[in-house]
């Protein structure tokens, strides 16, 4: 019985796998398996934290040395799609001028992936929100208005 089992479940896994290539690029199968820069930074110099039109939430924080992003981790409750795309837009966002980073938008994010289905496109509008938010918060505080 448990050979069945043990058979079912590879053709099952073999079977979502095939679908996840059909759909999406090699880069968004790569992501969704192996995600980076997850987690939260301590003591982080700028936090955002937003949730989209379907519901997910995201949150990134920020580490910032001489206007310049050391470091970017996020999380969310989200699908595949926004760990994904919170993924893309924390390394594209690392390394960064703070205010070249300010300009990501969701075309950058779906462009550097490769695209995603119309129905996962808002993944990646929640992952640039996230870090447009994370920044203005950096600059306000920066600034004394938090």
């Amino acid at each position: 019985m448990s050979s069945n089992f043990d058979q079912f479940v590879d053709e099952l896994d073999k079977a979502v796998m095939e679908e996840m290539r059909r759909d999406y690029s090699e880069k968004v199968v790569k992501l969704f398996l192996n995600p980076i820069n997850m987690g939260r930074i301590e003591d982080a110099d700028g936090y955002g934290k937003v949730t989209g039109s379907c519901g997910d939430t995201m949150e990134i924080f920020l580490k910032i040395e001489n206007e310049l992003i050391s470091d970017a981790r996020f999380i969310t409750d989200g699908c595949g799609p926004s760990m994904v795309c919170g993924s893309m837009v924390t390394e594209l966002a690392k390394g960064g001028d703070v205010k070249e980073a300010g300009g990501i938008k969701a075309e950058k994010i779906l462009d550097e992936l490769g695209g995603l289905p119309e129905a996962d496109q808002h993944c990646a509008s929640l992952a640039a929100d996230t870090l447009s938010e994370a920044i203005t918060t950096y600059l306000k505080m920066k600034r004394g208005q938090v």
